[in-house]
Parts: structure tokens; sequence; C-alpha cells
């Protein structure tokens, strides 16, 4: 830029005093002007090669205008199968309600006949075992295979119906609870925390105790205890969203209290309400389990797993079977929706889903 201005400085002395300066400063500009005009023009074509590769880029991977996301349903599966644990718990509960739903074609006799020449009889694959007869016999001469899938209907027939009682009274309480905060919630709360002074199984224990042994008390029972865990959730998961922005914007568009609480909130608090309920199915068959065992369950000679450990637990060290094959059934039951609850719970939050 120096050796420019000589030029110009000599030109300036000859026509004005002013002139140098200004032409100086114009030559300047000039050449700046020049400059950026060359590196805006390479650095706009390195703009759009970059556009254009991150565009196929982009169209390679699947991200374009046309990509649309995976449908929720695909995405939970997706999210499910990939816990090994809660995919192969769930081949085993397809196993079990398969076969509690086809015992009368799967049992090889009457669960309730009695044969008294085959008392006590060992399982097929022993030394003393008979064909007909595939896990042996029991203290009366019943069919142990032909018992075990008949209680397996009896104890998850019990299970669902209780987990249905509790779930829908108390998903509608705990939505009052969370919609009327000043009349209905401390009325609602004070019922809840006396029955949860009392721990399930003993509160069980008490309603059947009062309403008789029996099939249907037996969920009475186990509905009740369970009743308080599902207020304090849905009541909980509807204040947290309560405070979100689209049902402030429903609210003000004018939606009633039932279509917020049944059509706007309920929908986004059934991911917890699910998860919940599938751990307490596996809870109520084994309060199922232990009423049946103290004589408060169900009652003999209807068949059920609990039942079937009372009878056996006199004869637990002449023939084991007798005693371990209803604590295998109720076991591996347990286990698998325990295990079918965990894969759920980690596919329905989001936040777990994308750090897995």
């Amino acid at each position: 830029m120096a050796g420019a201005r000589e030029p110009h400085g000599g030109l300036g002395a000859t026509t004005g005093p002013g002139a140098g300066p200004g032409r100086d400063a114009g030559g300047d500009a000039g050449g700046d002007a020049g400059g950026g005009a060359g590196g805006g023009a390479g650095g706009g074509a390195g703009l759009d090669a970059g556009f254009e590769a991150g565009f196929d880029a982009a169209a390679d991977a699947g991200l374009g205008a046309g990509a649309e996301p995976p449908p929720p349903a695909r995405e939970f599966a997706r999210a499910f199968a990939a816990n090994r644990g809660a995919a192969l718990a769930l081949a085993v509960f397809a196993l079990v309600l398969l076969a509690a739903l086809a015992a009368p074609w799967l049992a090889p006799h009457d669960p309730l006949e009695q044969y008294r020449d085959h008392l006590l009889v060992p399982p097929a694959w022993r030394a003393a075992g008979l064909a007909q007869f595939p896990l042996g016999t029991d203290e009366l001469g019943r069919c142990l295979l032909s018992r075990l899938l008949y209680g397996a209907r009896v104890s998850l027939a019990i299970g669902a119906a209780s987990v249905l009682l509790a779930l829908v009274p108390g998903v509608l309480l705990g939505l009052v609870a969370a919609f009327h905060a000043r009349w209905a919630a401390p009325l609602i709360l004070r019922a809840v925390d006396i029955l949860l002074a009392l721990p399930g199984l003993l509160l069980a224990i008490c309603v059947v105790t009062i309403l008789g042994p029996g099939l249907v008390n037996t969920v009475l029972a186990i509905a009740i205890g369970a009743l308080p865990g599902y207020v304090r959730l849905a009541r909980g998961t509807a204040l947290a969203e309560m405070k979100r922005e689209y049902v402030i914007a429903s609210r003000v568009a004018g939606a009633g209290p039932l279509r917020l609480m049944f059509l706007t909130v309920l929908p986004n608090c059934l991911a917890p309400l699910v998860v919940n309920a599938t751990l307490a199915f596996s809870a109520a068959i084994l309060e199922t389990a232990a009423l049946g065992f103290l004589g408060l369950g169900v009652q003999a000679p209807l068949p059920e797993w609990g039942s079937m450990l009372a009878s056996a637990r006199d004869n637990i060290e002449r023939a084991p079977w007798v005693v371990t094959l209803p604590g295998l059934a109720i076991l591996l039951t347990v286990l698998a929706v325990n295990l079918m609850g965990d894969g759920l719970r980690d596919a329905l939050d989001p936040k777990l889903r994308s750090a897995a």
C-alpha cells in the first residue's frame, strides 16, 4: 500500500493540498473492498459446497425432509426388545398365560379327581414315576400337572381382577384430589393415609377375616390393600401435568373440568400407572398365595398355588416335589411379571430410553 500511495501523493501536490489524503483513503477503501469481494466470493462458494455436502449426508442418513420419525408403538417395541431380561420375561409369562388358558385341553386329568391307588407318586423322570402323571401326584392322589395348570388360572384371574378393581377407583380418586385440592384432596388423602398405616398383606388378612375366606373376598381384600398406591400416584402425576402449557392452553380455550381430567391430563399419566399396575399384579399373585397358604384365601378343593403349598407342607421331606413345583410356579411367574414391569418402565420413560 505504501508503494501505491506515492503516485497519488505526487499527483495531489500538483492539484491541491486536500486531494492527496482523500485519494489515499479512496485507494485504501477500494483495495479493501476489492479484497473483501474476492474473499466473499470464495467464502460463498465454500458455504455452498458445505451446504450441499450437508444435505447429501442428511439424505444418505434418512434425515431429509421426506423422512418421518418412527411411530410411538414401534419405538416402544424397539426399546422394550432392547431389554433382553424383559423380553425373556414376556416370553415366560406368555407361556404361563397360554398354559392357563388352555388348561382344559392341556391337563391330562381332572384336577379334583383322586386316584387312591397312586398317592404321592413321584414325577415321571424318577424311578418310581408314571407316565400318566408327568409331575406326580399329591397326598390325595390328584394329578399335580393338572392342578398347577388350573391353579394358574385362579392365581392370574385373582391378580388381574384385583388390579383392575384397585386401578379404576384409585385413578378416579387421584384425579378428583388433584383437580379439587381444597375440599376433596384432604378427605381422600386422609383416608389413604389410614389405609397406608397397615401393611398390604395385614390389611388383606383383616378384610378377609371380616368378610370371610373365598375367591371373591380375596379379590376385594387385595384390591383394598392396593388402592392407596394408585390414588397417590394418580394425584402426583396429574398435579405435575396440570402445570404444563398444553393443560393451561386447554383451560384458556374453554375446556371443562371433565374434559381436562379425562381427555387432556389422564392420557399423559398412563405410563407410570401401567408400570405400577404391572408390579401390583405380581404383588397380587404373592398375596393370593399367602392368603391361600394361611387358609384365608381360595378354599379347597379349588386348586390354587398357595393352598397347594399349605396342603403339602406335611410331606416336604417324604415327597419334596409336592412343595417344590407350586413354589417354582409362583417364583417364575412373579419374577417374569417384575422383569416385565422394569422393561415397561424403561421403555415408557423417555429419559431412561435415551440413556439406554
